[in-house]
């Protein structure tokens, strides 16, 4: 199943805004060629209980109530409004949601999510709560997995779910990623594979399979959160890996072939990707949901 809301897109973002907003909604246009309507769900609103399994509460009722300082806002990434969180706890919702289905049919697929700069107690580069992170830590709380491998191949660092995650036993994080790049200073997580600015398509296929197949191994998941970052391919203006339209493809169709293999469930997030001809980009992000397709 596919989770999607008609607010991923609905911000107001000032004039050339650095987020590529639209994407969401002309996604959503582009899968419904191929993908039936009843294939996708409304999800649920997170509650503010799920928020705080990884989130300060003074700072989940700052960014509900909208009294961030303006120098959290402007580290967070978007300016606040009531159409901002609406959008937010729908997101993080769709990705509980989405977890939770996959542990009962194998896959599931949310149209956002990725927001893995969220810190426990800020936002960070256009993540406000970290959905993978809490996805993770409600499944191990309602006693539905025991062990959650969240799988970073976002371009950028995962150092929200790092930090998060750092002391907690049953969620493990592993992030492939530009070391020259942001964010500038790098969280630990629980295994890092730092590639070099301009990376191409073989070296990080094989980066990639190395460490799905180490972690997979050694930590016996019994779920996989993926976050599939569409900043990997190389005309992504933020991104400095030179990857294929078709290594994305690769990339993707690898991790969700080898869970659905070892009979592994698997949930993936949008992620990141910031071309600003958008119509480029959404063919990106789309190569998941046709892996997806191929596969499931």
């Amino acid at each position: 199943m596919f989770y999607y809301h008609p607010s991923y897109s609905a911000l107001n973002l000032p004039a050339r805004h650095r987020f590529p907003i639209q994407k969401y909604s002309l996604l959503k246009q582009k899968l419904s060629t191929f993908i039936n309507d009843d294939k996708f769900i409304t999800p649920n609103k997170a509650t503010t209980a799920q928020l705080a399994l990884c989130h300060d509460p003074a700072y989940i009722n700052a960014f509900l109530n909208g009294t961030l300082e303006e120098k959290a806002i402007k580290k967070m990434g978007f300016p606040w409004s009531n159409e901002l969180v609406e959008r937010t706890l729908l997101s993080v919702g769709a990705s509980i949601n989405g977890a939770e289905f996959a542990l009962q049919h194998g896959a599931a697929f949310n149209l956002g999510g990725g927001y893995h700069h969220a810190f426990s107690d800020h936002g960070s580069g256009f993540c406000i709560f970290n959905d993978l992170a809490i996805a993770a830590n409600h499944l191990i709380n309602e006693g539905l997995a025991d062990t959650v491998l969240i799988f970073d191949c976002d371009v950028h660092q995962g150092d929200g779910t790092a930090e998060i995650v750092s002391h907690h036993e049953q969620v493990i994080s592993c992030s492939i990623h530009c070391e020259q790049n942001f964010p500038r200073i790098k969280q630990h997580s629980h295994y890092d594979f730092a590639l070099e600015h301009g990376t191409t398509d073989q070296h990080y296929l094989e980066t990639v399979k190395q460490a799905f197949q180490l972690t997979v191994r050694l930590h016996q998941p019994d779920i996989i959160l993926y976050n599939a970052g569409a900043d990997i391919a190389s005309d992504d203006e933020l991104g400095h890996f030179f990857v294929s339209l078709d290594g994305v493809y690769q990339r993707d169709h690898f991790i969700l072939s080898q869970a659905k293999a070892q009979q592994i469930p698997i949930f993936s997030a949008l992620g990141g990707g910031y071309q600003r001809n958008i119509n480029r980009l959404v063919n990106v992000h789309s190569q998941l949901f046709r892996a997806a397709v191929d596969l499931f």
